[in-house]
């Protein structure tokens, strides 16, 4: 019996297709050296290289200084080629470089100016009161003052001046830095709040203000002092204060007076 060899048809192998005749291969090419020139045209090219900054709203802090700073925050590297692209400046940076330099100034708004310049928006802290540590040296009283602004941080080295108030408080173990908050903005707003109360409803001259702990003391121009209390509420205080002038302490014994103590549900007093 014959046996017949099954006969199989030979397998026909592909040819490979070049990858040069590959349309997506030359898309994607395409696509690479689209971006490239892209990236180039953004980071590298004049057309947005940064080249003005405008700075307006400062008028204690030096324009060159801030520009100086601003300057050396925008220059960047990308593979060792340097450039100063408008898109790749980090404006957070030049915010926190120029208010740690400058306690003055209170806030930094950075808007871009397309395509080469910089808009720089300076907002500096107003001086609202003069805050003076007190200390003692070889038996003798001295103080070292500042100017604050209303968030209670002091930002400028200052002699007392006439027309802000003064607020004293005994020298802490620590000396005190520019930029920091030395008095809570609740209390000082509590502080004002007396300020304005007794030039409205009073003929009561204000000299200083002397903050404790839990209190602060306003020593007025006649040589007394009146004790408030940080906790009640100050307009109570102050109408209280009123109340007791007028009915209990006459005009020409206020010259007498030592104290008043307005903390407490009762009112105390004390003469010299």
């Amino acid at each position: 019996m014959k046996r017949y060899r099954s006969f199989r048809k030979p397998r026909r192998i592909k040819k490979k297709k070049s990858i040069l005749k590959n349309r997506f291969f030359w898309l994607a090419i395409f696509i690479l050296i689209t971006l490239g020139d892209l990236f180039y045209f953004l980071i590298f090219s004049s057309f947005f290289q940064i080249e003005i900054i405008a700075i307006s709203g400062n008028e204690k802090v030096s324009e060159k200084e801030i520009k100086k700073i601003i300057e050396e925050n925008i220059k960047n590297k990308i593979l060792f080629f340097p450039t100063k692209s408008i898109f790749l400046f980090d404006s957070s940076k030049i915010k926190e470089n120029i208010l740690a330099n400058y306690p003055q100034v209170a806030a930094i708004e950075v808007h871009r100016g397309f395509p080469k310049s910089l808009n720089i928006l300076v907002s500096e802290r107003l001086a609202i009161a003069v805050f003076c540590q007190q200390f003692s040296t070889n038996g003798k009283i001295g103080e070292i003052c500042f100017l604050i602004d209303q968030d209670g941080v002091a930002f400028e080295e200052d002699h007392p001046k006439k027309d802000l108030i003064k607020i004293v408080e005994e020298k802490k173990e620590e000396d005190l830095s520019l930029g920091e908050t030395v008095i809570k903005q609740e209390n000082l707003e509590k502080i004002l709040q007396v300020q304005q109360s007794l030039l409205e409803e009073t003929d009561i001259g204000i000299n200083e203000f002397f903050v404790l702990p839990e209190r602060f003391n306003l020593r007025t121009t006649e040589g007394w002092e009146i004790y408030f209390s940080f906790e009640k509420e100050i307009q109570k205080q102050v109408s209280t204060l009123t109340l007791v002038l007028e009915k209990e302490i006459p005009l020409e014994k206020r010259r007498d007076l030592e104290y008043i103590d307005l903390r407490f549900t009762r009112v105390y007093y004390k003469y010299r």
